[in-house]
């Protein structure tokens, strides 16, 4: 699993997709702090490391990333951890478009494409 604080290349989330799953990889973005972390075979482990780093469990969203998707779709909002009732989240995805829009702004930020 990594830290992501600066950016990374496609080319490092494609080889990251390739060693787990083939096409995706999984992570976890920190909507304060503007960081994640990226390459763990759970959400949960991946939530587990930034909260170790001090991050807040309500500030910290799972997604999957497809890096050979050239549009939108390339951000999957799909986790487990993602299922929030105290938050209002009621699903594996994420229901608050502020939300949403704040990933993807912090995966466009990290992201070298």
């Amino acid at each position: 699993m990594k830290i992501v604080k600066d950016k990374i290349s496609i080319i490092e989330l494609k080889n990251m997709a390739q060693e787990l799953f083939g096409n995706l990889v999984k992570g976890v973005v920190d909507v304060e702090k503007g960081i994640m972390v990226l390459g763990g075979e759970l959400h949960s482990d991946e939530e587990a490391l930034l909260i170790e780093q001090g991050s807040k469990q309500q500030n910290l969203w799972g997604i999957n990333i497809y890096p050979e998707i050239k549009d939108e779709a390339w951000i999957e909002f799909d986790s487990l951890i993602n299922l929030r009732p105290s938050q209002k989240n009621r699903s594996r995805g994420i229901d608050n478009p502020q939300t949403r829009r704040r990933i993807i702004e912090i995966i466009n930020n990290l992201v070298e494409r």
